[in-house]
């Protein structure tokens, strides 16, 4: 397995593939395949596009934004920014999160001294939609339902239309059965699966009508779910009923993580070879690529606790800490014959390795990268498909650190066959050569249509834009046309059987402001008041009371599911929190051992973080251990 982080540069990444395909496979499972892997199935399918349709500016010219699943204090405050600017303009921000979250409602700019100063604050979301964790399909079809009678009422009357009829002829296709199925779907069901009201959906309905350019914003709360690709094609829907993409100030901005977790994947870190340019690769470089489907992150797991994988080595990353399946996963990655790790930091990942296990400090991206070809950049990718590039600024924490190219052109050397047409070495001592090879490989992306070469475009202020077909209304689907999708059911997760609805809660793991991914930098979340510790248990006051606990009382939380393993993690304190009734929430890594390996979306694979069946126990004192 040949696993990537999104931490790796463009540069990096492209090396990585290169590695993996002349050594003869396509395991090149990433961190991708943990969270937007349902958006790279989802919108290709929907819109032609694998990636989001906003740049920074659509901002400036939105007149609404319905931001879904994703916490910006915590996961992306940099985008505080723009928001705010948005709520200043008196633009509505329609926010569907389970949790009250403090980034979504208010925000003080910490660069502004008269704010920090006087205390003053912005208000950030407008309308705020607690609904029910896995009630995002339910929630927008019932947004979509009321669109779309709204729409039938008006020709009824002779009035002027809801929907945007001319887009829809034009631009789109599907849209009738997505009609059908939204006008038969039932307010008491749309309610119960949503956790929202018809009021409240109603009043959504109308702010997304009277807008003529809307945003949707989402992140891992629409993803990690295993209905996670209907999520996301739910967005895809509700944007396309009134012509919301391909116009500025509208479209679809999926929210990810690392700097270069898309990025990766534009210069060829996949499993799925429909998605490399694999004639081309083979032209370049004279070999043969393989053409079978590889393992992502999931598949990858399976088979280390099936001992099919024999050798897993990691550019980056914390695997074992982010992944599902916690505690089987750590027993079976003992067992590895081989693990290797190319890293910045000491992680749990180091600790916990294969029988011969090799670690292999790293240059970090701050750090002052020096070669052969003198000082040295790199490049990534954005969330919003724009280009950059990076240099490093201290001096390295050692002399005797490597840069993440040198030491992927290292273990290329050492394990391949030399290639007349790979100069790993060349490569190695100038960045500027993985460039020209990159623009090489995806000209339409880095060369064809652009101004200026590679080289410089990067240093462009906001980098430089890849292009996005379905900002031009360009749709690269089957059809020729944006597609509409019908989900197969309402709730995104699983739901228990009616003899454990009142005893079973959904679980969804959350991040805390003091930590990054699985890094984590303290034991205080000082925007949800948290402190001193991470072993908590976010709960409904009614469903504190109604389970015969309190607030402060040590429980351990049970996936309730009947597959033959037990899962559990004790010492968890129950605290009460604005969160709807049935849901419960707790901080991520610390619960992965509760999300089973299977529990994960359809489709694109992505563990189901969200939505997770548990049970919460007391505990005695004596069962609980150590915290």
């Amino acid at each position: 397995m040949f696993y990537t982080s999104g931490r790796a540069s463009l540069e990096a990444s492209y090396m990585w593939q290169l590695f993996a395909r002349l050594y003869g496979t396509n395991h090149l499972p990433d961190s991708s395949n943990m969270c937007h892997e349902s958006s790279s199935v989802a919108l290709p399918k929907s819109i032609g596009s694998s990636v989001g349709t906003i740049f920074l500016d659509d901002f400036e010219h939105t007149d609404c934004i319905f931001y879904l699943g994703q916490n910006v204090g915590t996961s992306s405050p940099r985008m505080l920014h723009q928001l705010q600017s948005v709520a200043e303009r008196g633009v509505p921000i329609a926010v569907f999160n389970p949790l009250k979250e403090r980034g979504l409602e208010r925000f003080t700019d910490p660069q502004s001294p008269t704010e920090m100063l006087s205390g003053s604050e912005t208000r950030i979301a407008s309308h705020y939609y607690q609904l029910k964790n896995g009630g995002d399909i339910a929630a927008l079809f019932g947004v979509a339902k009321a669109l779309i009678e709204a729409d039938d009422a008006a020709q009824a009357q002779g009035g002027a239309r809801v929907l945007d009829a001319e887009f829809i002829d034009q631009h789109t296709q599907g849209f009738e059965a997505f009609a059908e199925a939204a006008r038969g779907h039932e307010w008491i069901a749309l309610e119960r699966h949503s956790g929202l009201s018809r009021t409240e959906m109603e009043e959504a309905a109308r702010l997304y009508a009277k807008a003529e350019r809307v945003m949707a914003v989402y992140g891992m709360g629409l993803t990690q779910h295993r209905a996670g690709v209907d999520n996301v094609a739910m967005v895809c829907n509700l944007m396309l009923l009134r012509g919301n993409i391909g116009k500025p100030g509208a479209g679809i901005c999926p929210v990810r993580g690392h700097s270069n977790v898309q990025g990766q994947r534009t210069v060829g870190i996949t499993e799925k070879p429909e998605l490399a340019p694999l004639d081309k690769l083979a032209e370049q470089y004279g070999f043969a690529p393989p053409r079978w489907k590889g393992h992502g992150t999931t598949d990858a797991c399976e088979g280390v606790l099936s001992g099919e994988v024999k050798g897993f080595l990691g550019l980056g990353g914390n695997f074992i800490r982010a992944v599902p399946e916690t505690a089987a996963m750590e027993e079976a990655w003992r067992r590895l014959p081989l693990t290797v790790q190319v890293a910045t930091k000491l992680n749990r990942n180091h600790v916990i390795h294969g029988r011969v296990a090799y670690l292999l400090p790293c240059l970090g991206r701050i750090e002052i990268d020096e070669q052969r070809g003198g000082p040295q950049a790199v490049s990534v990718e954005d969330s919003l498909a724009h280009i950059h590039g990076s240099r490093g600024q201290t001096a390295p924490a050692s002399p005797h650190l490597r840069s993440e190219p040198r030491i992927v052109a290292e273990l290329a050397k050492a394990t391949l066959a030399p290639n007349e047409h790979v100069d790993w070495d060349a490569w190695a001592g100038d960045y500027s050569k993985v460039r020209l090879a990159i623009a090489e490989t995806y000209p339409e992306i880095f060369r064809d249509h652009m101004a200026e070469p590679y080289e410089r475009a990067m240093w462009r202020p906001g980098g430089f834009a890849r292009p996005i077909p379905a900002r031009l209304r360009q749709w690269e689907t089957e059809s020729g046309k944006a597609q509409f999708i019908v989900p197969a059911g309402l709730f995104a997760g699983i739901e228990p059987e009616e003899a454990d609805r009142a005893e079973v809660l959904q679980l969804m793991t959350l991040r805390s402001n003091d930590q990054f991914n699985t890094s984590i930098y303290g034991l205080h979340d000082r925007f949800r008041g948290v402190k001193g510790t991470r072993r908590v248990v976010f709960m409904n006051r009614g469903d504190i009371a109604r389970l015969g606990l309190a607030d402060g009382e040590t429980v351990s939380l049970a996936t309730a599911v009947d597959d033959g393993v037990k899962r559990e993690v004790h010492g968890m304190r129950v605290t009460a929190y604005d969160i709807p009734p049935g849901c419960c929430g707790a901080y991520y890594p610390e619960c992965n051992p509760l999300i089973p390996l299977w529990h994960r979306a359809e489709d694109s694979k992505v563990p189901g973080f969200k939505a997770t069946p548990v049970r919460v126990r007391r505990e005695s004192a004596a069962a609980q251990g150590p915290a």
